[in-house]
């Protein structure tokens, strides 16, 4: 019987640790089976520029796996029975069920709200495809001199204000950062992204928390109101809440515990990847939820998998950080480096070099999950344990 591994989501983690295994593992002894609601890949670090009215190259998973034995069942995730091993679905047929020998879990994350008033019925986000469609359309009803405040003044906060800005200079952008602007970056890279908030005209609130949303803008903790027509919530994500329902250990995050290969703490044939997983990073910190931190996960997961089922030595994924990657609108950006645990080094790229550096990191990143036979050598290798020596293998 083959060995049955499921993935579960199929964002820039979950396709990478797919087509990763189908390169790693003998299609005669595993069946590997991709669930994704969405029938085609989605670049989740473009979705400000879709909300702008950018078309984004459609990928399709069809074609992405075609002749690598990767399967794709197009259905939404609605449980996971960590005991069983068996994974609830809904797809157009209706409710079903499919069972895994090893487990990936990589659903991802949505915009949290952090029980702000508002902000389910009044608010905007881009953190997922049909979100961001959604603020297209409502950004294209806007008329010159409508209002946009963009909440939040993260990465996502910060590309977004500045993207909508330059799209829409016809339009009033604010932003709401609970702190200063850009302040975890060099004092070089605050001042250009302060000269280019200046540039296009985005108006700035530093250390302004936002108690509540309404029809008709935002409200401060200190009873301030911020008119906005348009409100964009971009202040952190949640991971999706199926973990947190099973017998899976899981932090008060809901994420998935995970030791230094992305194997669950509490059940060793399920994996956790992405912003689903907790993996402790550099220094002991966290690994935050970004790309950066989600593609080095599924690299250690996979050839974890791979290795514990060849018998082999388990290779160890590259779990640090190297650079922030900020883009300013299509012209401007930048690249802030950083040490490992992700604090900011006096070197940076600004300006066009940074817009055009980023953009090739972008590209790459979605040309490698489009192209999973062209990214490793092909060897695939033959099960050489049996399920239960695998599952009592620590190593």
């Amino acid at each position: 019987m083959k060995h049955r591994i499921v993935v579960l989501g199929a964002g820039y983690t979950g396709a990478i640790a797919a087509g990763r295994l189908g390169k790693r593992l003998h299609p005669d002894d595993t069946e590997i089976t991709v669930v994704n609601a969405d029938p085609d890949f989605v670049e989740r670090v473009r979705m400000h520029q879709l909300a702008t009215g950018q078309d984004l190259k459609r990928r399709k998973l069809s074609d992405i796996y075609a002749g690598t034995g990767v399967k794709v069942r197009l259905a939404r995730v609605t449980a996971v029975d960590a005991d069983r091993r068996t994974v609830a679905l809904v797809d157009g047929h209706g409710a079903g069920e499919i069972a895994y020998d090893t487990l990936v879990y990589a659903l991802g994350s949505a915009a949290a709200d952090h029980g702000v008033p508002g902000v389910a019925e009044h608010a905007y986000d881009v953190a997922g495809k049909q979100s961001a469609l959604r603020l297209r359309e409502r950004l294209n009803d806007l008329a010159a001199g409508g209002t946009v405040l963009v909440v939040g003044a993260g990465l996502t906060g910060i590309e977004a204000a500045t993207e909508i800005a330059e799209a829409r200079p016809d339009l009033d952008i604010a932003i709401a950062a609970r702190g200063g602007l850009g302040d975890w970056l060099n004092d070089t890279a605050q001042r250009h992204l302060r000269g280019v908030f200046d540039r296009l005209g985005v108006a700035v609130h530093e250390h302004t928390d936002i108690a509540r949303v309404e029809a008709t803008g935002a409200v401060t903790g200190d009873a301030r109101v911020i008119p906005a027509q348009v409100t964009v919530w971009t202040a952190g994500f949640a991971v999706h809440p199926i973990a947190a329902a099973t017998t899976l250990e899981v932090a008060e995050t809901g994420q998935i515990v995970v030791d230094a290969t992305m194997r669950s703490v509490s059940h060793p044939d399920v994996y956790a990847v992405g912003d689903a997983g907790l993996a402790e990073g550099p220094g002991g910190k966290p690994l935050r939820m970004s790309c950066a931190s989600g593609a080095p996960m599924a690299w250690q997961a996979a050839d974890a998998i791979a290795a514990r089922l060849t018998g082999r030595k388990i290779p160890q994924a590259p779990l640090r950080y190297f650079q922030q990657c900020i883009s300013l609108g299509r012209r401007d950006g930048i690249i802030q480096f950083v040490t490992a645990d992700d604090q900011a080094k006096p070197s940076l790229i600004k300006g066009k070099l940074a817009a055009r550096y980023k953009e090739i990191i972008c590209k790459g990143a979605a040309w490698g999950v489009a192209h999973p036979t062209l990214m490793l050598p092909t060897r695939r290798r033959r099960i050489a344990a049996t399920r239960t020596e695998t599952l009592a293998a620590t190593s």
